[in-house]
C-alpha cells in the first residue's frame, strides 16, 4: 500500500481501475462457461443454450446507452460499482435449490450480469481518456491496449476457472466461491476509487447519449460487425462444436478457450508495438480497414478447409490461433480509436454509444451462433462470420484518416 500511495494519482487511480475490472472479468468468464457446460450437460440444445444468454446480450445494449449518461450525470466511480454490485446480486440469484433453476430464472440472472459488466467495462474504458493529456496519444493507445489485452487474458483464465470450479465444486459451490470473491473487490473499489471520476461539467440530456460524431457513429458500426462475426461461431457453435464432434470434456474445452483468450487477451496488449512496427504514427481508420479485410479471410479459409475434410481438428485449432491473432489487433485498434474520439466532457456517453454496438453485435452473434449451428452446422457459422467482416472493413472506408479534421494528432507511438 505505501509503494501505491508514492505513485502519481493518475498511475493509482488506472491500477485501481484496471484491479477492479480485472476481478470482475474473472468472474464473468468463468460464469458464462459454468452456465455454458452445466447446461449443455443437461442436455439443452445450442439454440437453447443461446436462449440462456440472450438477457445478457440484450441488457448490455441497453445498459451502455444508459449507463454513459449515468457515468456522465454521477460519475464512473459510482457506475463502476453499480456493475459490481449488481454482479455479486447475479451470482446469488444461481444459489437457489437446482429445481428453481429455470431457464427463466436463469436469463434473469444472466440480463443482471449483462448490466454488471457493461456498466464496469464501460466506466473501465471512459476513465482512462480522463487521466491523460489529450495530446498523449501513444500512452492512450498502449495504456488502452494494456486493460483491454489483459482484461481478455483474464477472461480466458475466467473460463478455464469456470470448468476447474465445475468440476471441483459443483455448479453452487462455484458460484458461491466467486460471489464472495466480488464482494471483497466491491468493498476496496467503493473505498479507493475517485469519488468525482468521469462526472461531465455540463449537465447531460439522455437525448445526447445518440452520437452526433461521424467518426464515433462510423466506429460504433464497425465494431458491431466484428464482434458479430466473432461471437458467429465462437460462443456457442465452437464449445458444442468441440464437445459433440471431438469428445472434449468440460475441462478440456474450459483450458483450451482459456489458453485461446488469454493469447488473444496478449496480443491485445502487444498491439501498440505490432503496429508500431509498421508505422510508427498513431493508428488511423486506413489501419483499421487492412487489418479487418486481413481478418475477413481467416473465417472464410477455415470453413473452406472443413468443407475440404482437411484435418478438422487440426484446421479448427490452428484456424482458431490466426482468427485470435488478427482479432486481437482489431479489437484493440477499435478500442484505442472509440477513447481517442471521445469527447473529453462526458467522455462516457461517446464510449457508452460505441459499446451499445458492440453488445448489438454479440447478442446477434450470439444468436446466430446457436441457430445456425444447429441447422447448418460450424461452416456456415464460419462463412457468416467472413461476411460480416466484409461489412466491417466496408464500413471501416468511413472512418477518418491521419490529417482529416476529426482524427487524432499524428502522434509518435513509440
Amino acid at each position: 500500500m505505501q509503494l501505491l500511495s508514492s505513485l502519481p494519482l493518475p498511475v493509482r487511480q488506472y491500477l485501481l481501475v484496471t484491479g477492479n475490472y480485472w476481478s470482475f472479468t474473472l468472474t464473468d468468464g468463468a460464469l458464462r462457461m459454468l452456465v455454458l457446460m452445466h447446461f449443455h450437460k443437461l442436455g439443452y440444445a445450442p439454440l437453447e443454450i443461446a436462449l440462456l444468454f440472450l438477457f445478457y446480450e440484450l441488457f448490455g445494449v441497453i445498459t451502455n446507452l444508459v449507463g454513459g449518461w449515468l457515468g456522465a450525470r454521477l460519475g464512473l466511480n459510482r457506475t463502476m460499482n453499480m456493475g459490481l454490485m449488481l454482479q455479486v446480486i447475479a451470482l446469488l440469484m444461481l444459489l437457489v435449490p437446482s429445481n428453481l433453476l429455470s431457464v427463466p430464472w436463469v436469463m434473469g440472472a444472466q440480463a443482471l450480469s449483462g448490466i454488471a459488466k457493461d456498466l464496469n467495462k464501460m466506466s473501465a474504458k471512459s476513465a482512462i481518456k480522463l487521466l491523460l493529456p489529450a495530446h498523449a496519444q501513444g500512452p492512450l493507445y498502449r495504456w488502452v491496449a494494456l486493460l483491454t489485452g489483459s482484461k481478455n487474458a483474464l477472461k480466458g483464465l475466467g473460463f478455464f476457472l469456470g470448468g476447474v470450479l465445475l468440476a471441483l465444486a459443483g455448479f453452487r459451490g462455484a458460484i458461491l466461491i466467486m460471489a464472495i470473491c466480488l464482494a471483497g473487490v466491491w468493498i476496496l473499489s467503493k473505498k479507493f476509487l475517485r469519488r468525482d471520476l468521469g462526472k461531465a461539467k455540463a449537465k447531460k440530456r439522455f437525448r445526447d447519449v445518440f452520437s452526433k460524431s461521424r467518426a464515433v457513429n462510423a466506429l460504433a458500426a464497425a465494431r458491431l460487425f466484428l464482434f458479430a462475426s466473432r461471437d458467429t461461431w465462437f460462443v456457442i457453435a465452437l464449445p458444442v462444436f468441440l464437445a459433440s464432434q471431438f469428445g472434449w470434456g468440460h475441462w478440456q474445452i474450459g483450458a483450451f478457450l482459456a489458453v485461446w483468450i488469454i493469447g488473444y487477451g496478449a496480443v491485445q496488449a502487444l498491439a501498440p508495438k505490432i503496429t508500431a512496427s509498421i508505422s510508427p504514427k498513431a493508428p488511423d481508420g486506413r489501419t483499421a480497414l487492412y487489418w479487418s479485410a486481413a481478418l475477413a479471410m481467416v473465417p472464410a479459409t477455415i470453413a473452406l478447409a472443413l468443407h475440404s475434410g482437411i484435418h478438422p481438428l487440426l484446421t479448427t485449432l490452428s484456424g482458431l490461433m490466426v482468427f485470435a491473432f488478427v482479432f486481437a489487433i482489431n479489437s484493440s485498434l477499435h478500442s484505442y480509436l472509440i477513447v481517442s474520439y471521445a469527447r473529453e466532457d462526458g467522455v462516457s456517453m461517446d464510449v457508452g454509444f460505441y459499446y451499445m454496438a458492440n453488445a448489438m453485435g454479440r447478442l446477434l452473434g450470439t444468436l446466430l451462433s446457436g441457430w445456425i449451428f444447429q441447422i447448418a452446422g460450424i461452416e456456415a457459422c464460419l462463412i457468416i462470420s467472413s461476411i460480416f467482416l466484409m461489412a466491417t472493413a466496408l464500413i471501416s472506408l468511413a472512418l477518418p484518416k491521419q490529417g482529416d479534421e476529426d482524427s487524432p494528432a499524428a502522434t509518435v507511438v513509440s
